[in-house]
């Protein structure tokens, strides 16, 4: 699982800050800001109660980006932690809109994301492409800004379109004309949805949103008529298991529905969501998913290939992937 070529679908820009990294930043910014600036206590500050605590905290990391320096040097860092697990592509779920409210210029954001993913695919062999993210939990003013952002300044990367953040009291059909003139404007839409509401958001996220993939969609599970909906339309779900677990999502990993979800036919990657804050690694994620699903070493790179084959990667791109992770596979061992 180390050295297997991977692609990463469902990974957040500010939560896969590494202890390190949200250490230096929250030293910067001393003072003014409840995240402790040692690295060793971050563990204890990262222990979630439940999923709001969790948006609480993920919230005060968030406000640690304060310039455009911030944004480069935390996506850079990102895709030196991507290149350590040999994963090659991922598509990173970026929210404009809390940077942009704190002070920074769209412009100078989406210059700063760009200039690290020139650095990331040069120094550690990763492409990056973003889904800009609407903060659910900040309406729809939120929504607004994030569309014009993505269609006025629409930085080489952007590929998708996407909704995040609480799931209770925000509901998915409200954000369907911002989605309407995202697709209209070629970008894939990819909201969250089914983490910690029912299945009936999942429909919202296909009918209003019309969703390509959905971002967690675990409570499919508890509707067959959804993952036969999900199965005969090829509409993947971006798994994140141990982030299910910290959030309190399921109470234990041996409950988590993921082997009810392929077992029923239902597309999925498997991600790692928020990797520092959950205490985990795309690497420990497959490592999950091969013991709930039960597979053996060709099960986990056919895992690793859905993965390429779900993403918003051009033809090209998935076939030169797949073929990659085919020869490690050959030569293994």
């Amino acid at each position: 699982m180390a050295g297997l070529p991977k692609a990463e679908l469902h990974v957040h820009h500010v939560g896969s800050a590494s202890p390190r990294i949200v250490a230096e930043l929250a030293a910067r910014h001393e003072g003014s800001s409840p995240v402790p600036a040692d690295p060793s206590l971050l563990a204890e500050y990262f222990a979630f109660r439940d999923f709001a605590h969790f948006i609480e905290v993920y919230l005060s990391v968030v406000d640690l980006i304060r310039d455009a320096e911030d944004v480069r040097l935390l996506t850079y860092e990102i895709g030196r932690e991507l290149g350590r697990q040999q994963v090659r592509y991922a598509e990173l779920t970026v929210t404009p809109y809390s940077s942009v409210r704190r002070g920074i210029p769209a412009g100078a954001f989406c210059e700063a994301i760009e200039d690290a993913r020139t650095g990331a695919a040069r120094d550690f062999g990763v492409k990056l492409n973003w889904c800009f993210d609407i903060p659910g939990e900040a309406g729809l003013a939120s929504a607004e800004e994030t569309l014009r952002i993505a269609l006025e300044e629409r930085p080489d990367g952007l590929i998708s379109f996407g909704l995040g953040g609480p799931e209770i009291g925000v509901p998915r059909p409200q954000f369907k004309p911002y989605f309407d003139k995202a697709r209209a404007a070629g970008l894939h839409s990819v909201p969250h949805a089914g983490e910690t509401t029912g299945p009936e958001t999942i429909w919202d996220a296909i009918r209003e949103l019309g969703a390509e993939r959905i971002g967690h969609g675990i409570a499919a599970a508890q509707d067959e008529r959804l993952m036969a909906y999900l199965a005969e339309h090829r509409i993947p779900l971006e798994v994140c298991p141990t982030s299910n677990l910290r959030t309190r999502a399921v109470a234990s990993l041996d409950e988590h529905p993921i082997a009810a979800l392929v077992a029923a036919g239902v597309p999925i990657s498997v991600n790692s969501d928020d990797p520092p804050m959950f205490g985990t690694t795309l690497e420990q994620e497959y490592a999950t998913a091969a013991r709930l699903l039960g597979l053996d070493r060709a099960g986990v790179a056919e895992l690793a290939r859905d993965a390429v084959r779900h993403s918003f990667l051009d033809t090209a791109g998935k076939s030169g992937l797949i073929a990659e992770i085919d020869a490690y596979v050959r030569n293994y061992g």
